[in-house]
């Protein structure tokens, strides 16, 4: 489908996911620094909140470290190390904090056997094995005019987008106990939690948007494939 010159699949399906992404990242960088610039309301850091939820949860053998980088926070199942950035380890804003217990989320999510982490964990090599083949899959099948391996490309996408897919119940429940662990603890006060909230939901957007993306690639990739069988 192309109008002078321009490919209109994309600009129709692909431009728009694209420029949400990139709305969606420069606005939970914004609102982490805004809510960096608030103190937390009980003076304690990010690795202090963490090491709280955690200690609470009985994960004593659970540790929390320093990493480089903003935003670069995660929780590493395998060594069961929480990782905090720069800006949220030693740090004791309403930001850190709220990161902090997103990642103890995680923790917590992984040590009750919560089924949706369950499955993205199992479904993480078939994703990766799906980005690398997909691509190069379709765009052989466009080549040789052979639809079946570019379908079998687009079968190779929906596992990547099965993924994203997945993640947003992973994500949005780490910050759903985030929230209530902080407040059942007594670690922030109405504006801390407001505040942390708004630094949780705004990283909850990124997710959002990275799914409509593969969403809508895969849209395309369907459409040019069908397209190009047809003739």
């Amino acid at each position: 489908m192309y109008y002078y010159g321009y490919d209109m699949t994309y600009l129709i399906f692909v431009l728009p996911a694209l420029l949400l992404a990139m709305w969606a990242q420069m606005n939970v960088t914004s609102t982490f620094k805004k809510y960096s610039r608030t103190p937390s309301d009980r003076g304690l850091t990010g690795r202090d909140a963490a090491r709280r939820i955690l200690d609470g949860a009985g994960l004593h053998h659970v540790q929390v470290v320093p990493t480089s980088g903003e935003l670069t926070d995660h929780f590493d199942p395998k060594e069961n190390v929480i990782r905090l950035s720069e800006p949220v380890y030693n740090v004791a804003s309403a930001a850190a904090v709220g990161v902090a217990a997103h990642e103890a989320g995680h923790a917590i999510q992984h040590a009750t056997g919560y089924f949706p982490i369950k499955l993205r964990m199992a479904v993480i090599p078939v994703a990766n094995l799906g980005s690398k083949l997909a691509m190069p899959l379709v765009i052989l099948g466009l080549l040789l005019s052979f639809p079946p391996v570019a379908y079998a490309g687009i079968i190779f996408f929906c596992a990547a987008v099965f993924f994203q897919l997945v993640t947003l119940p992973v994500e949005f429940n780490a910050s759903s106990r985030a929230m209530a662990l902080m407040k059942e603890g007594y670690m922030q006060g109405d504006e801390g939690l407001k505040a942390s909230r708004k630094v949780l939901t705004a990283a909850a957007l990124t997710y959002v948007a990275a799914l409509f993306t593969s969403l809508m690639n895969l849209l395309r990739l369907i459409l040019i494939v069908n397209r190009r069988s047809r003739r």
